[in-house]
Order: structure tokens, then sequence, then C-alpha cells
């Protein structure tokens, strides 16, 4: 997602029209309640136009000369008949219209967050790499309430409009056409204006909602780093930041005030002194008889019709040239390749993998950091069901190893088999539900501590959760919680301490049962006694099956089958601890000697 794309000013153009366009297939299992919608919307329209009419033939009547409608007579009990049914005829067509254009705003928009997260969480991890989490909730948010606006009031009140403007200008040029010829001069004057301001009022629009939307990255940031803020003290420095921010608001939201009430302005003094003008116009000829007094009610009410209908052109039109903005935006997201697009489509079956693994001179840069190379030629095998360890000073490229496992990137050059088979060839959902991840930093999800667990394997029963929680060390504590199960671990886990997060999530795993198991970092949260109980754990989970660890404290690992030591990535040294550790020039031996000496 480029920068570029995201703070573009939106303008009405062709390609623009053809993206807002696009996004009706939204509206497309809901067509039938558009259009009868849009139908009512103009029966609606059409019926409004009988009240200005009426307006001026009951003065006509009122001053005694006759008057008919559509060849009747009518005197004024029969046009009190007309208004009332009328009035409830609108009455009935507004409703109808207005549940109409409901159920398409709704459930048309609500397709389109469903699409939206589900285009999202389906995109390569580069994509978030490039993308701050407060700009897609803003996305997300922000951008489809606005197309739910246009499509449930906006873009009704707009044709509403319109067919008020051409049915006024019509009755008028119909009835009065030298009265009609004077306010129509004014016209052009009306749509330069409103093309002025609307111009300017779309960039001040734009300009507050970039800015909204940085005070919403930093609200975002601010409380999922809630931790490290207090930890530091930096309260006054994160509430000046917002406030720096919220003062940006201010100023933009003024200035965008400031336009439009000065477009409200030259609205209101073109439109009246036109008004006057015309009716000063009319005056004279009522006097010299050439049209009723009636003719010239019905001719004022018209025009008054008219020229609100300019001015709510000119607003709508500007809320629609922005939602047409916030829907190139959106389209942004759902043109974008997923992961699985990505990738050769060869969609092989995984099944239950054996986890026999090899690398073979990978070469790998992240996207965002091309010309950083992070593994260079990086060739190493892992044998089923052995448990292998991943040592070396941050930066050496461990993570990374995990990341091409999980095919969260793919690599530069060189290949990846398991099994024998290279990992593109795989079906990839099939291939990670082999997985299960324990994280150096757990995030867990903000509903139960069932529904933490769960998510290792959704179907399973209470007792496998229970027997997954007895391993992990963790049903000690949460059969101690008044709701066991059932306790709410807060947003991100935030109830819980580091230790019990990271308890939950290696019972997650357990759950899971997995081929292969990648653990970053697993006890590091625990303490002496937590982390015996938890490692006493994870030896029985990874029993048969592959396990790949990252380990930053050495003795964690000494039980390892193989032990790959990575700097500036490459494999640098590889073997059990003992030999590695007896190797005394080597990486390993100094990493060993400086963290065991430490803990003596």
């Amino acid at each position: 997602m480029s920068q570029e794309a995201v703070t573009s000013k939106p303008k009405l153009t062709r390609e623009g029209l053809r993206e807002a366009l696009a996004l009706f297939q939204f509206v497309r299992p809901y067509r039938v309640h558009f259009f009868v919608g849009i139908f009512l919307l103009f029966l609606s329209s059409t019926v409004f136009m009988i009240f200005p009419y009426v307006v001026g033939l009951m003065l006509d009547i009122a001053q005694g000369k006759p008057a008919t409608l559509a060849g009747y007579p009518m005197d004024l009990s029969k046009i009190g008949v007309l208004l009332i049914v009328t009035l409830v005829f609108q009455g009935f067509v507004s409703y109808f219209r207005v549940t109409l254009f409901a159920v398409v705003s709704e459930r048309g928009t609500a397709d389109i967050r469903i699409a939206l997260y589900q285009k999202l969480i389906s995109l390569p991890m580069v994509f978030f790499e490039k993308s701050r989490v407060g700009e897609l909730v803003s996305r997300v948010a922000n951008d489809v309430d606005k197309i739910y606006n246009t499509f449930y009031f906006v873009l009704a009140e707009f044709l509403r409009q319109i067919i008020l403007l051409i049915g006024g200008i019509i009755f008028l040029a119909w009835q009065t056409p030298h009265l009609a010829g004077i306010m129509l001069a004014s016209f052009p004057i009306f749509v330069v204006g409103a093309m002025i301001f609307g111009r300017y009022i779309r960039k001040l629009s734009k300009e507050r909602q970039q800015i909204l939307g940085d005070t919403n990255t930093i609200l975002d940031e601010t409380l999922q780093a809630i931790n490290a803020v207090k930890a530091f003290a930096n309260e006054a420095f994160e509430i000046a930041r917002y406030r720096r921010i919220n003062d940006k608001v201010i100023n933009t939201s003024l200035k965008f005030a400031s336009g439009r009430a000065l477009f409200a302005a030259f609205i209101i003094t073109i439109l009246f002194g036109a008004l006057f003008f015309v009716i000063w116009t009319g005056m004279r000829m009522v006097e010299t008889n050439e049209i009723t007094a009636g003719q010239l009610v019905s001719f004022v009410t018209f025009t008054g019709v008219v020229g609100a209908s300019i001015a709510g052109l000119g607003n709508f039109y500007s809320e629609l040239v922005s939602a047409i903005g916030a829907t190139e935006r959106v389209r942004e997201i759902l043109r974008s390749d997923t992961e699985f697009a990505l990738r050769p489509q060869t969609n092989k079956a995984a099944g239950r993998l054996k986890g026999n693994i090899q690398f073979r001179d990978i070469h790998f840069s992240y996207p965002t950091r091309a010309d950083v190379p992070v593994l260079k030629g990086v060739t190493f095998g892992i044998q089923s069901g052995s448990k292998v360890a991943l040592v070396g000073q941050s930066g050496a490229g461990k993570s990374t190893i995990m990341q091409l496992l999980l095919q969260f990137h793919q690599a530069i050059s060189g290949s990846i088999e398991i099994d024998g088979v290279n990992i593109q060839d795989y079906d990839l959902s099939d291939y990670r539900h082999n997985f299960a991840l324990v994280p150096q930093e757990v995030i867990l999800f903000g509903g139960t501590i069932r529904e933490n667990i769960l998510y290792g394997k959704p179907d399973a029963p209470e007792a496998e959760i229970i027997e997954a929680a007895k391993q992990a060390k963790c049903w000690e504590f949460i059969s101690a919680f008044p709701e066991g199960l059932d306790t709410i671990v807060g947003e991100r886990g935030i109830r819980l301490s580091g230790g019990q997060r990271q308890r939950i999530a290696i019972a997650r795993a357990i759950l899971r049962n997995p081929s292969i198991l990648l653990l970053d970092e697993a006890t590091s949260s625990l303490d002496a006694e937590s982390e015996r109980d938890v490692q006493e754990a994870l030896n029985n989970l990874m029993e048969s099956r592959t396990s790949i660890i990252i380990a930053h404290r050495l003795a964690t690992i000494r039980e390892a089958d193989q032990i790959f030591v990575l700097d500036g990535g490459q494999i640098v040294e590889q073997g059990r601890h003992d030999e590695l550790y007896a190797n005394t020039e080597g990486l390993y031996h100094s990493l060993a000697k400086l963290q065991f000496s430490e803990v003596g």
C-alpha cells in the first residue's frame, strides 16, 4: 500500500466512477430493493411537485378566480382532500423507500466489511509490514462508513435534488416562461460557484480525514503499547503528541467549516438576491395582469425548490466525491493479491507431514529491506522427529527461518523441502495445519481462556482442552479462577501474567498436536519452577515430532539432537551441545561460556 495512494486527492474521474460502479457488486444481491427504492424516490419527488402548484391554485381560488386541475374544476374543499391524500401517500412511499434503502445500505456495507476483512487476513505478511494497523482499521471503519452513508442517504438525496431541479425548471418554463428565463440566467453563477467552492471543500475534507486517521493511529499505537508507555512514565509525552495532532484536526476542521460557511453564504446571497429580483418582476407582471397572484406564488415556491436543489447538489456532490475516494481506497485492498494467489497453484494435499526438512542454499531479504540480506546461502537438514535448536545473536536470521517455514515469505533463491516436496507445492492451509507456533511474545485474543486454547483445535472436546492445559502446567491457575476456562483474558491477554499467557500458548500448541513444532523462546517468561514444569511438558510434546527451537538461553537446549549456530545470515557451526562447547574457538562456546558464567 503506497503512501501516495493513501494521501491522493479524490477526484471525480472516469477511473473513480469505474471503481465506484465496481463496488455496486455488493448491491447486486439486493438490486430489487435498490431499484424499487429508486422508483419510489422518483415517485415521491415527482408527487412533491404538486405542492408548490397547489399553493398558487389555492390563492387564486381564495381570490374568487376559477381554477382547474387536470381539467377538473377545483375548490378549497377538494384541494384540502387532495392534499391529505397526497400527504398520506407520500408518508407510505417515504416509509418503504427508507426501509428499502436501509436494507441495501446495511446488508451491502456489511458484505463490504466482511469482504475487506476476509481479504485483509488472506494478504501476505509483506502487506502488513508496509502498512500501519491504525490506517487499515481506518479503511475498514471510516471508509466503509462513508460508503454506507452514500448508499443510505447521499445517493438518494442527490438523485432527489436532480429530480426536483429538473422538474422545477420544466414547470417554470411551462407556466411562467418570462420569469423562468430571468431565474435561469443566474443558473450558471450557481454552477461555477459550486464547482469552485466544491473543489476547495473537497481538498479540506480530504486533509481532515487524513489527519483524523493519524489520530486513530496514535491512539491505536499508544493503547497497544500501554505497558511501555506506563513503564517509561511517558503519559505526558503521549498526551502532548495526541494533543498536537488534535490541534491539527481543529485547524483543518475550522478551515473546512469556513469553506462550507462561505459556500453557504454564496448560495444564500445569490439565491435570495435572484429570488427578490424575480418577485419584484413578478409583482409588476401581476400588476399588469400578465400572470395571476397564484401563478406568482407557485413560481416563487418552485424557484425556492430549484434553488435549494442547486445548493443541495453542491453539498451532495462533495459527499459523493469523498465517497468515491473512500471507494478507491477500499477497492485498492480488494484488488490486492492474496498470499494464495501469489503462490504456485499446485494445491498438493499435505496431509500429516512426517517433518523431514531440508533447506537448500536459501538466500533471503525482507521486501521492506530488500538491500539488506538476511540469509546468505543457508543449507541444513532436519530429520523427522528430531529436536533442533537455532542459536545466534539478534538479527542472525533465526526467526526468519521459522517465517520461511511457515511461508510468511518466499526465499529469493534456493528451495525448502519437507518430506522431499518443495513447500510451495503444498496447499497452503493444509500445509500450515502441520505446524504449531509458541512465540516469545504471546498475544492472546480478547475472549476466554477456553477460546484461546481452542484456537489450536476449534472442535476439541472439553476433556482434550483440560488435558492440554494440564500438560502445559496451566490447569492449576486456570481452575483457581472463579470462571475457570471461561475467564476473560482481556485485550491481548492483559489480565494474565506473561508466564500465564505463555503456558496458555503452549496448551494451544499441545491441543493442535502438530507434526512440526516451532518454539521461539517458549519458556522465556516463566520463573524457574514454572520453567522446569513447562520444559518437561514441552519435552513430552516434542517426542516423535520435528521440533525447532529458537534459543537465547542455551541451558534450555542442551538435550537438542542438533544445534545450528547462525551468524550474519549463515550457519557457522552445527552439532550437539557438548561438541560445540568443546570448540573453544567457536561462537557457540563464547555464547555459552558467557551465559553459564553469568548464571554461576
